[in-house]
């Protein structure tokens, strides 16, 4: 084996040095959200005292993750952890009101508990919740970790840095994507396949906001595609499937295809966007 080819990858493990791997953080969120719902805990609590102590336990290992871990607000990592947990009781609450939103929003559910044992939604959304407050404290590297877990078992893709109100509700969910600089509102809808992302690719637009927002009571059916950092959907919208939005639309409007026959002789084409405002 090449010397200079082992030593740059021994330099490489040098520099990393206790940095968490993906299979320890994913732990670590997996066993915060067992405990804050015991519908996707392994085992219960028998007191009180019990439970405080493995929040504890958890604390220590937050901080233990974010020792060596770049941090832009230059927070010590136990410092960084015990702020984390200090939203803890927010995080909880956004979270419950998210399971809320998706058994409300789905006939097919017959439990908050069923939510949270099998819905790939309740999973992203929380490791987007957890990810997203770890992001705002300036931690890097370690939300995406979380996010790219709950990607990789659920197939969709949030990332930590959006912004997202209460009550969100995914159904379904595979093959959704919310770009980094997305922002939605409260009481949103999204279904499978749905795409919130950017028209433009370009590194130098890194620090633009690339992605679209999303306001209050909006529903994206599957397959919707909406791009642009300047596309706005109005409140009240509704979006519907395999629909291509690159501009901004009014609150009450209504986007989808109509389907149509296909006439050789006229010409006419077998699908048209018919928008309707309510």
């Amino acid at each position: 084996m090449d010397k200079a080819f082992l030593d740059k990858i021994y330099k490489a493990h040098r520099e990393c040095g206790d940095c968490p791997t993906p299979a320890v953080v994913a732990r670590f969120f997996n066993e915060l959200l067992g405990t804050l719902y015991p519908d996707f805990s392994k085992k219960p609590f028998s007191s009180p005292e019990e439970l405080e102590l493995h929040i504890k336990e958890l604390k220590l290992q937050l901080g233990q993750m974010l020792f060596k871990n770049p941090n832009k607000q230059a927070l010590k990592g136990e410092e960084a952890a015990a702020k984390f947990f200090d939203r803890l009781p927010y995080i909880y609450n956004m979270i419950s009101q998210d399971v809320d939103a998706m058994y409300a929003g789905d006939p097919a559910a017959k439990s908050t508990g069923e939510v949270i044992r099998t819905y790939p939604g309740f999973y992203a959304i929380a490791g987007y919740r957890v990810a997203h407050e770890l992001h705002m404290l300036g931690i890097e590297i370690i939300p995406r970790m979380i996010t790219e877990r709950a990607h990789s078992r659920t197939g969709i893709d949030i990332h930590p840095a959006a912004t997202i109100g209460s009550h969100f509700c995914i159904d379904h969910g595979t093959g959704i994507v919310i770009g980094e600089t997305t922002v939605i509102g409260n009481h949103v809808k999204v279904y499978q396949g749905v795409t919130l992302g950017a028209l433009s690719v370009n590194k130098e637009d890194a620090e633009k906001k690339r992605h679209p927002t999303i306001e209050d009571n909006v529903v994206l059916y599957s397959g919707a595609t909406i791009l642009g950092g300047e596309t706005v959907i109005g409140h009240d919208s509704v979006i519907g499937g395999n629909v291509w939005v690159t501009k901004s639309l009014p609150p009450y409007t209504k986007v989808y295809y109509q389907a149509k026959m296909y006439n050789q002789d006229s010409g006419e084409i077998d699908l048209v966007i018919y928008k309707a405002k309510a």
